[in-house]
This record gives C-alpha cells, sequence and structure tokens, in this order.
C-alpha cells in the first residue's frame, strides 16, 4: 500500500479500531466484582473516543472523506458506546430508561438515513449528535471508574452528563427528522 492510499485510509483504519475494541469494554459484564477490569474497560474505552476524534481528523486532512464513512463512523460510535452501556448497566451504573431512550434514537436515525440513502442522500453527522457523542464519550469512562476525584463528584456529573446527551441526542433526531421531510439534508 503507498504512502498516499495509506494516509487516505487512517481514518478508516480508526474507526475500525472502535468497532474492534466494543466486545473487550464488554468485558466488565463477565467479572462485575473486579475493580481493576473497570480500569482496562475505561482506558479501552478512551482509546476508541480518541480514535472517533482522530478518524475525522485523517479523513479531512488526507482527503480520505467518504460516504462510506459518513455511514461507518456514527455506527462505529454506536457499537462502542452500546458496549459501554451494555456494561454500565449490568454494573448498574446507568439507568435502563436512558439507555433505551437513546439507542431508540440511534434505531430512528439509523432508519432516516437509510430512507436518505435510498433517494441518494447521505446524511452526515450534525453538530448536535457530535456534541452527544463527545459528551457520552467522557462521561461513559468516569461511570466505569466510579470513583470520584478530590471532592468533586464526577459520578454525579458523569450521570447527569448522560442525561444531557440524551437531550441533545432527542434534539439532534428532531432536526434530522424535519431536514429529510423537507428534503434539505446534505
Amino acid at each position: 500500500m503507498s504512502n498516499s492510499v495509506f494516509k487516505k485510509n487512517l481514518g478508516l483504519i480508526a474507526t475500525s479500531t472502535r468497532v474492534a475494541l466494543a466486545p473487550f469494554v464488554l468485558l466488565g459484564v463477565f467479572i462485575p466484582q473486579q475493580d481493576s477490569l473497570k480500569y482496562v474497560c475505561a482506558i479501552l474505552f478512551i482509546i476508541g473516543s480518541v480514535t472517533d476524534f482522530l478518524d475525522g481528523y485523517w479523513a479531512r486532512k488526507y482527503n480520505g472523506v467518504t460516504d462510506f464513512g459518513k455511514f461507518y463512523d456514527p455506527a462505529a460510535d454506536k457499537v462502542i458506546v452500546l458496549a459501554a452501556f451494555i456494561t454500565l448497566l449490568v454494573l448498574e451504573r446507568v439507568s435502563p430508561v436512558l439507555v433505551f431512550l437513546l439507542l431508540s434514537r440511534d434505531f430512528v436515525i439509523g432508519a432516516v438515513r437509510s430512507a436518505a440513502a435510498s433517494k441518494n442522500i447521505v446524511i452526515d453527522a450534525k453538530p448536535l449528535g457530535k456534541w452527544k457523542t463527545a459528551i457520552q464519550m467522557v462521561c461513559i469512562p468516569i461511570l466505569f471508574i466510579n470513583i470520584n476525584f478530590f471532592d468533586l463528584p464526577l459520578v454525579h456529573i458523569a450521570s447527569i452528563g448522560l442525561w444531557v446527551s440524551l437531550v441533545l441526542s432527542l434534539v439532534s433526531a428532531s432536526e434530522y427528522i424535519a431536514l429529510f421531510r423537507k428534503g434539505k439534508v446534505s
């Protein structure tokens, strides 16, 4: 593979890394009493989160933005976040209602994207959706580790952060749907 082809595919490699890390984030489900494993899950999730930033950066820098990447990147985010939420549900650190609503929103957006694709329209991530993902990627590792730092109630703040991400995700979903219905999605 030539250097320029490799550079164009760095984003794809970073996105694929998130998908590959997701099953390992589930490790906390299998040994819920093992505190050190929660740190491993948090570190793996953080690595996956960093690849989310890197894939977009590399794709833009090396002209590797593709329609496939516009679908694959958010799907990879959802795969690793789903793995984290399953683990956090088993550990009883997130609300099942929160997880249900976030996943339901993602299924609806997936349906909207599929409908748009059938009309040769590619829906890329919008700012509110990116903020939602960023908030989740900060809050989830805190909930894995389940500690407060100095006297800051980080676990409580992270829990609130996930509810904020839910609000952002619902607002962004309504934006996607409204734009799609008007035929103005790019």
